[in-house]
This record gives structure tokens, C-alpha cells and sequence, in this order.
């Protein structure tokens, strides 16, 4: 199952990831001022996957990806792929499983681990 990962940019602004349950980025949203924001559009983009248009394009050097379109909107651009067939599974692997993906949150300024003066006691 893939996974929605939000985390704050050193501009101050918010995104988020779709990760596949390997932790492989699949692809990146655009940027949003406030936190909240991008949980309203994951839950969009979970709500709707069925309208979404998967555009695919080439890069210069030869690789794939797609942006993902919602209602003539850019939601967000897939990481590059390298065979046609690599980025037919990403995207499919969206449609499996974006309605069931659960959301972590890694943007807040708190460390995940604690000193290691908290962990022992001692320093």
C-alpha cells in the first residue's frame, strides 16, 4: 500500500510525496502555505482518483514521467522513469491503492528522535 508523506520545505512551504509501499517516491505535489492544505488535497485526489488524467512526457535525456491532472488542474509531477513499462506500474500502482494509502505527517520543526541525553538519562 502506498503512502501520502507531508514534510516542510526550507522555503517555508508544504508538500507532499506518494510513496510506494517499497518507499520509493512515485511522485511530488506542488507546494501550499499551510499544512492543512495538503491534506485537503490528498483527500481530494483520494476522493477522485477516477477523474484523474495521467499526462506522460520525455525529458531531454531520455526519461519518463507524468504529471497528474485533475479537473484541468497540475496536482503533481511523477519522480523520472526509465522504461515505458517502469512508469506504467507507478501509475498503476496509484490507482491500486491511493484510496486505501494512510497520510504521515514529518512536517512539524520537532526532532522524530530524541537527544540521546533523553534516551539514557546521561550525556
Amino acid at each position: 500500500m502506498g503512502t501520502f508523506v507531508i514534510t516542510k520545505r526550507l522555503n517555508g512551504f508544504y508538500k507532499y510525496e506518494f510513496t510506494s509501499r517499497k518507499g520509493k517516491t512515485i511522485f511530488i505535489s506542488n507546494d501550499f502555505e499551510l499544512r492543512f492544505e495538503c491534506e485537503d488535497d490528498i483527500n481530494h485526489l483520494k476522493s477522485c482518483i477516477n477523474e484523474v488524467f495521467f499526462m506522460k512526457f520525455k525529458s531531454k535525456n531520455g526519461k519518463l514521467y507524468f504529471k497528474i491532472i485533475l479537473k484541468d488542474r497540475e496536482i503533481a509531477v511523477s519522480r523520472k522513469y526509465t522504461t515505458q513499462l517502469l512508469l506504467q506500474k507507478g501509475i498503476d500502482e496509484i490507482i491500486r491503492t491511493i484510496s486505501k494509502s494512510e497520510i504521515l505527517d514529518f512536517s512539524s520543526q520537532d526532532d522524530i528522535f530524541p537527544p540521546a541525553e533523553d534516551v539514557f538519562g546521561v550525556l
